[in-house]
């Protein structure tokens, strides 16, 4: 197909649905001359899981798009990522990795003749590259490499080195696989970032980066191998795919932090042309959507109900991974399966070094950045009818523009002029077009009538002014919380409202330095 589409078409099947592309005068340059070459990686640690459908769609659309794709399974990188990976079961891992991802591509109807697949160690244990690895870390600061792997290698109480070392792998894998473009997820811009800046170093040249956005898991954070709740495996059941929808998030008319809705806007729709909403003749019958953004405003106005939402989800999910099941069935994959995830527990425990490096890391309220903000002014979202748009004073020199889903529950009126809770330290993130720049702070109590309340500052609070848990004043609020470490949502499971109407941390008042931070009547409400 690449021979017959013109040089700007290629571009617009490159770059489309992806987040941000760093390059792209440069990309039309070479698409003038010739195809693009281009690899996509991945280190093979965790079980891969339906989220890898997003690289693997876009891959597609590369080899449309007349691209020469390079698939690089990043076997060191896997163990030099805090050893997620031992060694050995490195072997087995990137085995696994292999067969997956191809049934993966074949299960979409991507040609596997017209990909190079390789392993890192075929490379990169070369006197050559090893030398490069050498010359790199001549040139590259600490800060520089702790930075670049921030968002993608783990972070621990006390850091190996191998973790420094990752992004200075990354960077030159461009350069010895012999590519123009790198493509990964948006967590990989300092990776990217940092490959621009020091590849040219060294002499080489500098490279594209095409980055997809990252796609929330059922739990409304990034979908992850690590936490078993948040994904579906390839190799799920039926039954398992049903009983992880039906605990998914997706509250009726909540398009913030949706995993199912954003399911199908980042896997379904880029896949097929269209979306078929299952749904029962007396309530109107299947409904056919061929834009996400229709599927989106619909469910935002309750046209769609969030049961024929995930029934309709679970039904094309499980369509993609029949054929990777059946794949998995023989007795020879099946062995390749249990032998790369081993059960945990039919292991003899393994000292894996000091405990410093794998307990679990102990987070701290003070680390979300509460405020007391005072409403300007309140309306109605242009494109969706369950949202209000608010712009806030939190003590900074221009309100905030916060977008909440509380048309429900709390009057335009209710709104103006009151003082409110804010988080402000999430990342901003745009709902429907219009960006939010905090979380307003609610009680509520789930059931057939749901109640939703902002919760209250002691009067006479200023805006700007600190909001705490008692015991924990000393600690510093977090200047951003990476969506990666999921800290709120770590945190706001402990939060509840007490029966004297107290907000509350694990039964410590939530406070200003005027007093508690209440609600009116929703005791025992959790607070989100």
């Amino acid at each position: 197909m690449g021979d017959s589409l013109s040089p700007e078409e290629k571009v617009e099947l490159i770059t489309r649905n992806l987040q941000e592309v760093l390059g792209e005068d440069k990309l039309k340059e070479i698409l003038k001359e010739r195809e693009l070459k281009i690899y996509w990686g991945t280190a093979t640690t965790g079980k891969p899981h339906v989220a890898y459908f997003v690289p693997m769609s876009k891959i597609a659309d590369f080899l449309k798009a007349g691209c020469e794709v390079t698939i690089l399974f990043a076997d060191l990188h896997a163990y030099l990522d805090n050893m997620k990976a031992p060694w050995d079961l490195l072997e087995l891992r990137t085995r696994y990795y292999e067969q997956v991802i191809q049934a993966m591509l074949l299960s979409i109807g991507v040609p596997l003749e017209r990909l190079r697949f390789i392993r890192g160690t075929e490379y990169q244990l070369s006197k050559e590259y090893t030398l490069d690895v050498y010359r790199l870390s001549s040139v590259v600061t600490q800060h520089d490499a702790k930075k670049a792997g921030a968002e993608v290698v783990k972070q621990v109480e006390h850091p190996l080195l191998s973790g420094l070392l990752y992004p200075g792998l990354q960077a030159l894998d461009e350069e010895y696989l012999k590519v123009d473009a790198q493509f990964g997820g948006v967590d990989q811009r300092k990776i990217f970032t940092f490959a621009e800046k020091y590849l040219p170093a060294l002499g080489y040249t500098k490279r594209i980066h095409l980055m997809n956005p990252m796609v929330p898991g059922l739990t409304g954070g990034k979908m992850s191998s690590s936490e078993e709740e948040s994904k579906i495996d390839l190799l799920d059941s039926p039954a398992d795919v049903k009983k992880k929808l039906k605990k998914a998030f997706c509250e009726p008319g909540n398009i913030e932090n949706n995993g199912v809705l954003s399911f199908t806007r980042h896997v379904l729709f880029p896949l097929k042309s269209e979306f078929v909403v299952l749904r029962d003749e007396k309530y109107g019958g299947n409904k056919t959507y061929t834009d996400f953004e229709t599927l989106e405003k619909d469910f935002a106005e309750e046209l769609v109900h969030p049961g024929d939402l995930k029934a309709s989800v679970e039904k094309a999910l499980n369509k993609l991974l029949d054929p990777i099941r059946e794949k998995f069935a023989t007795p020879e994959m099946r062995k390749l399966s249990n032998g790369a995830y081993p059960d945990p527990s039919k292991q003899k425990s393994v000292s894996k070094g000091p405990v410093k490096n794998s307990a679990p890391e102990e987070l701290d309220p003070s680390l979300l950045d509460l405020r007391v903000g005072k409403v300007l002014t309140v309306s109605r979202h242009p494109d969706a009818d369950s949202l209000y748009v608010q712009s806030v004073d939190v003590g900074e020199e221009n309100p905030r523009s916060v977008v909440s889903g509380l048309v429900k529950y709390v009057s335009a009126d209710e709104l103006l002029g009151r003082s409110v809770v804010l988080l402000c330290n999430l990342k901003p993130q745009k709902m429907r077009g219009v960006e939010s720049q905090g979380m307003l702070m609610c009680a509520s109590m789930e059931g057939e009538n749901k109640q939703v309340e902002p919760l209250d500052p002691p009067a006479e609070s200023a805006p700007g002014e600190r909001v705490f848990v008692e015991g924990h004043e000393q600690g510093q609020p977090e200047p951003e919380l990476k969506p990666k470490k999921k800290v709120f949502e770590k945190l706001q499971v402990d939060f509840r409202i007490s029966n004297d109407l107290c907000a509350q941390w694990k039964e410590k008042n939530i406070r200003t330095k005027l007093g508690p931070v209440t609600c009116k009547t929703l005791k025992g409400g959790s607070i989100s």
